[in-house]
C-alpha cells in the first residue's frame, strides 16, 4: 500500500500530498526553489527548517551541514526525503534576493516590486520588498497555454487560427492577475514595479503583437522596444501609479528571458569573455563581454523537453531523471521514487552517455547489433529515432557556440566563464555533456546559474530602462544558418566525441 504524507511548505501556506520516499528537491523545485548545486549538497541554498514534523539527517547530511557552518537545526533540501508528516519552513522563500549563488549590488527603493518570469511551460511570480531587496512571496504555476501547444511552434500555430491570439492573451494576461492577486491578498503590500520577462514568442502573445513574422523565414521578431502597461489595462490590484514593463527582445527568438539572463551573468559588465547557454524550448546561446555581445537561437528545446522522443517528458513525477553505471550496471533515479513513465532531458543525456560508453551505440549515434529500441529502465527505452533527435539537438547546440565563437575571431579557451541558464540545467550532469560533445568547455570554467531570466528579471526591479538599453547597443541577434560553413559544422558536431 503507497503511503502518503502531508507536506506543508511554508511561508506560502501550501500544503501538499506527497508519496513517502519523495526527496525534496523534486518537490521543491515545482515550486520555485533552485538547487543551483544541482543537488550535490555544497551550495547550502535549499536549507530548510522544520518546525513541525521530523527529516532525518544521515552521517554524510551532518557533514555536509558542518561544511557549510550550519547547525543541525538546519535541512539541506537536495539529501533530504519526505518520511511522514512535516511543515518545512523554506529559506529561499523568506530572505534571498536570488535563488542561485548570483549576488548582485543594488540601491534600496520604497515598496515592493514584482518579478515575472513568464515561461513557454511555467510562470513564476516573486514579490521583493525593494528596500531591502528579500523575496516576500512566490507563486508558480504551469503556462495555462500549454493546453494549446507544448511548445512554441504549435503555439504560435494556434495563434494565428480562429482569433486563437486574442484567447491566448487573455488566458495568460487573467493568469498573471490571479496570480498577483493572490500574493496581495496574503501580503500587505504597496507594489510600485513589476517586471516581465520572456521569450519573444511569450512577449507577443501576452503584449498583443501579431506573431507572424516569427512564423516565416527569416523569423523576426518585433523591434528592441519596451512594453509599458497600467494596473488598469491588465486588471492589477495594485498600486494605480506602479510601473509595469515587459522587457526588450534582442532578436527573432532571442526574447527578454535571454537579455535578463545577460544581467544576471552580468557579461555586459566583463572585460572577458562569457557565455551563457540555455538549454530550454529555443536553445538560446550568448557569447560576448562589455564591448560585443552575440546571440542565437537554436532548435534543441523540443528534445531536451521530451518533445519528439518516444516516452519523453517534462521533469515531473515518474520521469527518469538521471542514470548512470554502478560496476557495470545500469542504474537510473526517477522523480517522485515513483515507477517510472519516462524519460527528461537530464535523464536522456545520461542514458546516451551510458549507451555510448557501454558500446551499446557507436559514435554515429547508429544502435550496434541492429537493435530495435535500448532498455532504460522497464518500461522506458530509447529508439534509433530517439537518438537521431537528440543528435540533432546536440549537433544544434554546439554549432550554435561554435559560429558564435569565431565570429567573435576569438576560441574556446578565450571563454572565461560559461553559465548554464533554466532549471533542465540544474540537473545535468556537466561530465556527461562534455563525454558526448554537447559542451566543449573544461568543467572548472561552467557555472550552473538556475534561472537566469528571473533572477535578471529581480534585477531590473532596481535598475532604471537604461541598464537594458545599453545591453541592446551591444547585442547581435546571429542567424546561424547563414554562415557558409553552417552545414558542414553542424554535421560534424552530430556526432559524439
Amino acid at each position: 500500500m503507497i503511503r502518503k504524507a502531508t507536506v506543508k511548505l511554508e511561508p506560502l501556506g501550501i500544503e501538499l500530498k506527497i508519496i513517502s520516499g519523495t526527496p525534496l528537491i523534486d518537490i521543491l523545485h515545482e515550486y520555485g526553489v533552485e538547487f543551483p548545486c544541482g543537488g550535490k549538497g555544497i551550495c547550502g541554498r535549499c536549507r530548510v527548517k522544520v518546525p513541525e514534523g521530523n527529516l532525518a539527517h544521515t552521517k554524510n547530511h551532518r557533514k555536509k551541514l558542518t561544511e557549510l557552518g550550519l547547525s543541525e537545526d538546519f535541512h539541506l533540501a537536495c539529501l533530504s526525503a519526505v518520511s511522514g508528516d512535516v511543515t518545512l519552513d523554506v529559506e529561499q522563500y523568506k530572505t534571498f534576493i536570488l535563488a542561485d549563488n548570483t549576488n548582485f549590488e543594488f540601491t534600496p527603493r520604497e515598496g515592493y516590486g514584482i518579478a515575472i518570469d513568464l515561461g513557454t511551460t511555467t510562470i513564476v511570480v516573486q514579490l521583493l520588498d525593494l528596500s531591502n531587496g528579500k523575496v516576500i512571496n512566490v507563486k508558480t504555476e504551469v503556462n495555462p497555454q500549454a493546453r494549446f501547444g507544448a511548445d512554441i511552434i504549435s503555439r504560435i500555430a494556434f495563434a494565428l487560427n480562429n482569433q486563437g491570439q486574442e484567447k491566448l492573451q487573455k488566458l495568460i494576461r487573467k493568469t498573471i492577475s490571479r496570480l498577483i492577486h493572490s500574493i496581495k491578498k496574503e501580503n500587505d503590500a504597496s507594489v510600485n514595479k513589476v517586471v516581465i520577462v520572456g521569450n519573444a514568442v511569450m512577449q507577443h502573445l501576452f503584449c498583443g503583437i501579431d506573431p507572424t513574422p516569427l512564423s516565416v523565414y527569416p523569423f523576426e521578431s518585433v523591434k528592441k522596444e519596451f512594453y509599458f502597461f497600467s494596473p488598469e489595462e491588465l486588471d492589477l490590484q495594485i498600486n494605480a501609479f506602479a510601473k509595469i514593463v515587459f522587457l526588450p527582445s534582442i532578436g527573432s527568438f532571442v526574447g527578454s528571458d535571454i537579455l535578463a539572463g545577460i544581467m544576471a551573468a552580468k557579461i555586459h559588465q566583463s572585460e572577458k569573455f562569457l557565455a551563457l547557454i540555455d538549454l530550454g524550448t529555443n536553445g538560446e546561446i550568448v557569447v560576448g563581454n562589455k564591448d560585443n555581445i552575440l546571440c542565437a537561437s537554436t532548435a534543441a528545446g523540443p528534445a531536451f523537453e521530451g518533445t519528439n522522443i518516444s516516452m519523453g517528458m517534462r521533469a515531473t513525477s515518474g520521469a527518469i531523471s538521471s542514470m548512470w553505471l554502478d560496476k557495470d550496471q545500469m542504474k537510473f533515479h526517477v522523480i517522485g521514487n515513483e515507477q517510472p513513465r519516462g524519460i527528461c532531458g537530464s535523464g536522456l543525456i545520461d542514458a546516451v552517455s551510458v549507451f555510448l560508453k557501454n558500446g551499446l551505440i557507436d559514435k554515429s549515434g547508429k544502435i550496434n547489433e541492429n537493435k530495435k529500441e535500448l532498455m532504460v529502465g522497464k518500461p522506458v527505452f530509447l529508439t534509433q529515432k530517439d537518438i537521431r533527435e537528440f543528435q540533432l539537438a546536440k549537433g544544434a547546440i554546439a554549432t550554435g557556440i561554435d559560429i558564435l565563437i569565431r565570429k567573435l575571431n576569438i576560441n574556446f579557451k578565450d571563454i572565461e566563464k560559461v553559465f548554464i541558464a533554466g532549471a533542465f540545467g540544474n540537473y545535468i550532469n556537466i561530465s556527461n555533456t562534455q563525454y558526448l560533445g554537447l559542451l566543449e568547455f573544461p568543467e572548472e570554467k561552467i557555472v550552473k546559474l538556475g534561472n537566469s531570466a528571473l533572477i535578471g528579471a529581480k534585477m531590473a526591479l532596481f535598475l532604471d530602462d537604461k541598464c537594458c538599453e545599453d545591453i541592446l547597443n551591444i547585442s547581435e541577434h546571429v542567424s546561424l544558418e547563414t554562415a557558409t560553413d553552417f552545414q558542414d559544422v553542424f554535421i560534424e558536431k552530430m556526432m559524439f566525441g
